[in-house]
């Protein structure tokens, strides 16, 4: 018997959230603040918001958690979500993650201090096989190197599913997991002169499950070793804010794995859930419901 659906393993920040009414300015020039919020930020914590309240348990694990008040308060957000952080760790002394995010309705920048998180000493829990086995699917960011390494190895060991993000097409995390997704983000900083389709033959033929590239607004492209490429094109919505549009989107492929969903419709609830997000403000925190998703999904059928 499971104790929980999700086990979630990776990022975990505050952030601050400023919608602009204007685009994101260039150097020396001007933009117009909009709304403001305090939030969360991190992959894995998103993903486990947006995962909660599509009525899923989740077991959340990372990084340490700063001492600060900020900290302290992220810590109270997360638990209004009903999401178990008993193995978040606090560390006196150490400020934790965090960030700034700037977010016009085409694009985020993100401000904050994440080389300092994974360039120096290591800041976060090393992950216990035992809450590995007590989850029904595994969320997992990689940029924890050996440690979330050892989430995917213990989930391949296990017969768990595993999700994964943002992986070269020849690291274990992209071969073995049940879904990776890769952002335009990470595929231009890590392939940068690689053609689209011809990448992602290069991740099919390696993996395990499906590939999912995301294109912002354009054709989301997804397949499998030994299949033709397969396209969907994004719900569209007014973007009000498309910070944790990745985030959510993972979410809803966890979540169509989990119902046993084929590839076009987990895709396509995916799409929804990350639709729904980008159209409010603050959009992780207001995630839709699965009715709000269902309707989306419906009214565009």
């Amino acid at each position: 018997m499971k104790e929980f659906d999700v086990y979630a393993y990776g990022v975990i920040s505050s952030s601050t959230l400023h919608l602009l009414r204007l685009p994101f300015p260039a150097a020396d020039s001007y933009s117009e603040l909009g709304d403001s919020f305090a939030m969360t930020g991190g992959e894995a914590l998103n993903s486990s918001i947006v995962l909660s309240r599509l009525g899923l348990t989740i077991l959340l694990d990372g990084n340490w958690i700063g001492d600060t008040p900020e900290a302290k308060q992220l810590l109270e957000r997360i638990q209004t979500y009903n999401i178990d952080i008993s193995r978040l760790s606090v560390q006196e002394g150490y400020s934790g993650v965090r960030e700034i995010v700037f977010s016009d309705d085409k694009t985020r920048t993100v401000f904050g201090n994440y080389i300092d998180l994974l360039s120096t000493t290591r800041k976060w829990n090393i992950p216990n096989k035992a809450d590995v086995e007590k989850a029904r699917i595994v969320c997992v960011d990689p940029p924890f190197g050996e440690e979330s390494a050892l989430v995917g190895r213990f989930s391949a060991e296990l017969g768990i599913p595993f999700v994964s993000i943002d992986c070269p097409y020849d690291h274990p995390l992209s071969t073995e997991a049940e879904v990776v997704i890769l952002s335009g983000e990470f595929r231009s900083r890590a392939y940068p002169q690689a053609d689209l389709e011809a990448l992602l033959a290069e991740y099919t033929k390696r993996a395990k499950g499906m590939v999912v590239f995301t294109v912002g607004s354009e054709d989301i492209l997804y397949g499998r070793k030994g299949e033709p490429i397969r396209r969907f094109k994004p719900y569209q919505v007014k973007v009000v804010d498309s910070a944790g549009a990745g985030d959510s989107f993972r979410s809803g492929i966890i979540y169509g794995l989990l119902h046993n969903w084929s590839d076009e419709k987990t895709i396509r609830f995916a799409s929804a859930v990350a639709a729904l997000v980008c159209a409010s403000f603050p959009g992780v925190l207001n995630s839709p419901s699965i009715v709000e998703v269902m309707r989306l999904i419906e009214t565009n059928a």
